[in-house]
């Protein structure tokens, strides 16, 4: 069994359960990472919850796991540069603010009882500089260890040598599938602004419908195959335990 757990900065807690199936269709409207669990049981139901430190700390998944149960949990980026000026960012590549650094840092508190094996992360700083500092609360303080393996060279170069520091570290993999949805002509756009000049229907239907692509970019329909193709085959049937993506 997949217990998934969803950590974002509006204080909202994921996990899955068999009750409470409205709140996981409010979460499918509002989240497009909610479909990329679906395919984990056909009747699958998710319940949203507040989080606060003391409740994670305390929440059943903080204790020993049952053998045959596996942890996934999901956690979006601080606040970044774009975010900050309300621009479409997609997949450009701009670090946090250091709001965004606050944010990953109470996140990786809020997380620091989970027991972790594996870490998965895009190859946007924004999203590895909040994988960094969220590591560095971890009860466990292991060293996150980013894995280069694109080539044979690359691979050779960064092998640890000492089996006991090995077991000190927690491996990080870095995947494009991962990356923000490319969001084409709109990138480096200001989003009030492309409202007022295209209606708020058209950069509604831009941003939020599941079909339709912003100009030359990604529909939301798109990223999530990409991303979900990257579950399926990298991370599903991994022998890690517990896993984190952001």
């Amino acid at each position: 069994m997949i217990t998934a757990v969803s950590l974002s900065f509006n204080s909202n807690l994921l996990v899955r359960d068999g009750r409470d199936s409205h709140s996981r269709k409010r979460f499918q409207e509002l989240s497009v990472g909610s479909p990329s669990l679906g395919f984990l049981g056909k009747n699958n139901c998710f319940r949203l919850c507040g989080l606060c430190s003391s409740s994670l700390q305390n929440h059943p998944y903080g204790s020993p796991m049952e053998d045959k149960e596996s942890v996934l949990i999901l956690m979006r980026h601080g606040e970044s540069m774009w975010n900050e000026k309300n621009l479409f960012t997609g997949c450009v590549d701009v670090p946090l603010t250091s709001k965004g650094v606050e944010e990953a840092i109470e996140a990786g508190k809020r997380i620091s009882n989970l027991p972790l094996d594996i870490i998965y992360t895009s190859t946007l700083i924004r999203a590895q500089m909040t994988t960094m500092l969220a590591l560095t609360q971890h009860h466990c303080m292991k060293v996150p260890t980013v894995m280069h393996h694109r080539t044979e060279q690359a691979r050779t170069w960064s092998q640890i040598y000492s089996e006991e520091t090995k077991k000190q570290t927690i491996p990080v993999v870095k995947a494009w599938q991962l990356n923000e949805r490319m969001y084409g002509d709109l990138q480096g756009l200001n989003k009030q602004e492309t409202a007022e000049q295209y209606g708020k229907e058209q950069v509604y239907n831009w941003r939020r419908s599941y079909r339709v692509r912003p100009p030359n970019g990604e529909s939301l329909e798109m990223c999530l195959g990409r991303a979900v193709t990257f579950f399926k085959e990298q991370m599903f049937f991994s022998s890690c335990r517990s896993s984190l993506i952001f």
